[in-house]
């Protein structure tokens, strides 16, 4: 679980203090019928893991009143520069709802000294996390760069932060509103989409600064003139309204010359209060009932709280972690595991600078009464308030956080923002600091007491039933602002220095690999990584979604949902509990070739959670209560999957281009269908974890600060004795022909869908184990990037689209191409022509340009250290060398092979292997609207029905 609303709450919430258990043996409830107990597992004291929660700074403020922030990590020759101004929707007046986020949007537009899309410009300098976000209180902007790129990088944030009004015309204003109002669709179109809009209006009164979401109204969007947004920057985007933090490859003596050179002649902006805001109390519970196109009744209990900066804060997130975040929370425990009334259930605590949102939800099972167990919710909510919690359940979550916060501190980017938020909220940037003496002081009676004080205040009760969705908010055909308001002012430009150049990036130092085999013969493929004390285990089998026999769809996804249900030795509730007290993650997932199980803990807890991770591996219980359990949560997963667009057209191309008899020609979510989970026995389940998770089919990866050889010993002790079954492991046959392509549309219609989804393509006549560099490559000018071909046409041409992309899915054996194209609903068949066009014209008479080609090799090239900085991102890159057979070296050598690229080894690579003509496309939208469009593209239709929205 994670606090929404703050970074440096996010990340600090994760370090707490609890010394008094943390080397105390987990107390398991009663075991489960026929389990034998479990041995102890002995956790690190909480205090010696915050001992490494620290991130030193340097801080100092130029003259324009420009904070800046370095910390020093010389780790990966990369910098973070992290910009957040001290302005978000919270800020937003009456009539300008929307404004701090399409200023997000309006600042990656280009500026007066660097023309065009700044992230054109970005790419060249191969960043990674370049992004920027919208909240309630802040607009930040971040990106990660090769160290040579950080000059260019500061002068392209400055130019942004104080030349940017001259590059912001009538014709960006139009075109980023269309694509931030696509951005809205995007969001409103997923199920359960409009809650946000029904929650915030029904805890806030009219006229409070947080009542309004940050995407804003379609409405106020509409109705923006180019001055007015103008005046928005000139009013909140100065030097002194804003934090830089540097944080990397760099100290403070480098640091002040470069921003004094590109920041220090900014002029000072307007002073900023933001808006002051006190937390609403209800007048009486407010009960209101919403319908959408869902397959479960939702369930959902809201109260404002105080904000981050309140003492508050953190003991109503504790309880909200105990109520519903944890795996091991109550209402986890009563509500899913033991009554069996709910399929999912959740409780957090959003705080932000001025208030917090504290929300409950309950996904009620279908065939349950929603009324019922609405009021059952209530009962243990109510008991939970009147009690609080245990001190061994707040010491778990103390554990938790910790853990994460230790593992969080990898990211120089994710420290920048810790250090930022601090600096930005509390005027502190160790601000965290004090967070961690919170927790680490937080008592069951502090818990219990602030959510009494705060928690039995009137409730705003809202649920979403199904059905057919009320009134939505569109759009205007023609925007009123630039029709109705006068011309804007002339800008008058400031020429600057010219841009500097980048420096000589040197290529990636990947770690070296390194390999042992344990006592079993399971093979053992390791890289060391000391950062910071943590471990990451992965455990990769040969099975994945493809290992689902044709008639028994979604066998492996729910096998592997049951591993850390129960052991013979630990209930799924003791493995959550045990799971917490090591401040360990142990994750079960499937992707369409494995099936993986992954670790991830601080290093001193190592031993401990191995054993954790062997028993869900090798011991399942598969108890008949909880494939029962299983079964019905998979069954109302599935019915919720066909109400999602994405999931929908995930199920319905597959078999569409491969084949329903392929391995590959299931649908891409892997939850199979009703028929097959719905009769799945315990024996078939069994058989399916005899056949695919063992050891002769199993192989570990780790990236660890220990070294191989004191980490073998550990892996010994937990897999070294796990002997095959005598049953032949099992095999996946490829062998069934792929039907021959056939150009056409099969639409399926989802009524009330302000958004279609548009998702096609075809299998190419290539594999995963080739060498794809030059497809990836020429993808990246046609389909993969934000600059691509197809993405800058439909968002940042046309503004159709919030964003397209068009990839190479890397499966180890026949890999599809795949266009992902969520378009405004009236122009779903002139997006299709449109991106027909560009794929045309690409693959027939215009491939790779000249700087295209130039900006595909810094960007791929400059970006590798940033794109392996992590331990999580290392153990990636171990387990895609085996799975598509390259050498271990492979990172090693991709920037000389990718410089060694030409345009037209790019094109020849496309051009013999993507056929748009044999595109198969999927369109997910309301076919009373989407048909006609379709219609005219003189391509076949074929049209089908989605599934009902209640099951």
């Amino acid at each position: 679980m994670r606090r929404t609303g703050s970074l440096v709450a996010a990340a600090a919430l994760l370090a707490v203090s609890t010394p008094v258990w943390a080397s105390v043996a987990a107390a398991p409830a009663a075991q489960a019928a026929g389990q034998a107990a479990a041995p102890a597992v002995q956790a690190a004291p909480v205090s010696q893991l915050i001992n490494e929660v620290d991130i030193p700074y340097t801080k100092f403020t130029l003259d324009n009143g420009l904070t800046v922030l370095v910390h020093e990590d010389h780790k990966a020759p990369v910098v973070a520069v992290s910009v957040w101004y001290n302005v978000g929707s919270k800020d937003e007046p009456a009539g300008s709802t929307g404004f701090a986020h399409l200023f997000e949007h309006l600042m990656f537009g280009g500026s007066e000294n660097a023309p065009g899309s700044y992230l054109g410009r970005m790419r060249n300098l191969g960043p990674s996390n370049l992004n920027g976000t919208t909240w309630f209180d802040r607009t930040n902007y971040f990106e990660t760069v090769p160290t040579p790129a950080l000059e260019q990088a500061l002068f392209l944030e400055s130019d942004r932060m104080g030349y940017l009004l001259g590059a912001v015309d009538q014709k960006v204003l139009d075109l980023q509103r269309g694509v931030v109002q696509n951005e809205k669709r995007q969001g409103d179109n997923q199920p359960y989409g409009l809650f946000q809009y029904a929650q915030l209006e029904g805890l806030f009164p009219e006229g409070h600064p947080y009542r309004h979401s940050t995407i804003g109204s379609m409405a106020d969007l509409d109705a923006a003139s180019l001055e007015t947004v103008r005046n928005w920057f000139r009013e909140n985007y100065g030097p002194n309204n804003a934090i830089v933090v540097l944080s990397g490859d760099i100290n403070e003596a480098e640091a002040r010359p470069l921003m004094e050179k590109y920041f220090g002649a900014i002029p000072r902006g307007p002073v900023n209060a933001p808006a002051q805001a006190d937390v609403p109390t209800l007048a009486a519970p407010v009960k209101e009932v919403m319908h959408d196109r869902v397959a479960n009744t939702r369930l959902t209990r809201s109260w404002a709280v105080p904000g981050l900066l309140s003492d508050d804060a953190v003991p109503l997130s504790v309880g909200a972690a105990v109520l519903g975040g944890l795996a091991s929370s109550r209402l986890d425990n009563i509500l899913v595991r033991d009554e069996q009334t709910a399929v999912n259930v959740s409780a957090s605590n959003s705080d932000f600078h001025r208030v917090g949102m504290f929300t409950i939800t309950a996904d009620v099972k279908p065939g349950e009464n929603a009324d019922a167990v609405g009021r059952r919710l209530d009962e243990i909510v109510a008991d939970f308030i009147r009690t609080g919690p245990t001190e061994e359940e707040v010491a778990r979550v103390a554990t938790q956080y910790v853990s994460r916060v230790v593992q969080s501190l990898e990211q120089v980017n994710g420290k920048a923002n810790v250090l930022a938020e601090g600096q930005l909220y509390a005027g502190d940037p160790d601000h965290y600091k004090k967070e961690l003496s919170q927790y680490a002081s937080v008592t069951p009676a502090q818990v219990r007491d602030a959510m009494q004080r705060w928690l039995t205040r009137p409730v705003l009760d809202i649920t979403i039933a199904p059905g057919e969705r009320e009134a939505y908010e569109e759009a205007a055909a023609a925007p009123a602002g630039a029709a109705q308001a006068a011309p804007a002012a002339e800008i008058q430009r400031v020429s600057r220095p010219p841009m500097p150049e980048i420096g000589q990036v040197p290529d990636l130092d990947f770690p070296a690999v390194q390999r042992a085999t344990l006592s079993n013969g399971i093979q053992v493929v390791y890289a060391n990584v000391d950062t910071v004390p943590v471990t990451r285990v992965g455990i990769d089998f040969d099975a994945g979604f493809a290992a689902d026999r044709p008639d028994r769809l979604g066998t492996q996804a729910m096998m592997i949902d049951l591993l850390d249900e129960g052991t013979t030795t630990r209930n799924a509730n003791q493995l959550a509990e045990e799971e917490e007290r090591l401040g360990a993650s142990v994750n079960v997932s499937a992707s369409m070739d494995r099936t993986s199980a992954d670790l991830s803990t601080v290093t001193a807890n190592l031993a401990p959670s191995l054993t954790l991770l062997a028993d869900v591996v090798r011991n399942p219980a598969f108890a008949p209560s909880e494939v029962e359990r299983l079964r019905a949560a998979r069954l109302s997963g599935l019915a919720s999957e066909k109400t999602n667009p994405g999931a929908i057209a995930a199920r319905a191309l597959p078999p569409l281009i491969y084949g329903a008899n392929s391995p590959y020609g299931r649908s891409f979510t892997g939850t199979g269908d009703e028929a097959t989970i719905g009769a799945l026995t315990r024996e078939e389940l069994e058989a399916a974890h005899d056949t695919w998770i063992r050891p002769d089919n199993a192989t570990i990866f780790v990236v660890s600060d220990l070294p191989l050889s004191q980490v073998t010993p550990h892996l010994e002790a937990a897999f070294g004795d796990w002997r095959a079954p005598s049953t032949p492991k099992g095999t996946k046959d490829f062998s069934a022909p792929i039907p021959s392509p056939t150009n056409r549309v099969v639409l399926i219609d989802r009524p009330q869908s302000p958004q279609s989804l548009i998702y096609g393509g075809a299998v190419l006549p290539a594999s995963g184990t080739d060498d794809l560099l030059a497809l990836n490559a020429a993808n990246v000018t046609l389909g993969s990037d934000f600059l691509s071909r197809i993405n800058s046409d439909l968002r940042e041409t046309k503004g159709w689209s919030y964003g397209v992309r068009g990839n190479v899915n890397t499966l180890q054996h026949r890999v599809p191409y795949i266009v992902n194209a969520p378009v405004q609903a009236n122009r779903t068949g002139e997006s299709i022509a449109a991106l027909i066009a560009q794929y045309d014209r690409f693959l027939k008479s215009e491939g790779v340009q000249p700087n295209e080609l130039e900006r595909t090799i810094n960007g791929n090239t400059r970006s590798l250290a940033g794109g392996f900085e992590t331990s999580g991102q290392i153990l990636g890159a171990l387990r895609s060398n085996a799975l598509y057979n390259r050498p271990d070296d492979y990172q090693a050598t991709l920037a000389s092979r990718t410089r060694a690229l030409t345009a037209e080894q790019m094109d020849q690579a496309a051009r013999q292997v993507i056929k748009p003509d044999q595109f198969v496309w999927v369109v997910v939208g309301d076919a009373s609207v989407v048909k006609p469009q379709l219609d005219a593209l003189g391509i076949p239709v074929e049209v089908r029905a989605a599934a009902p929205a209640a099951q």
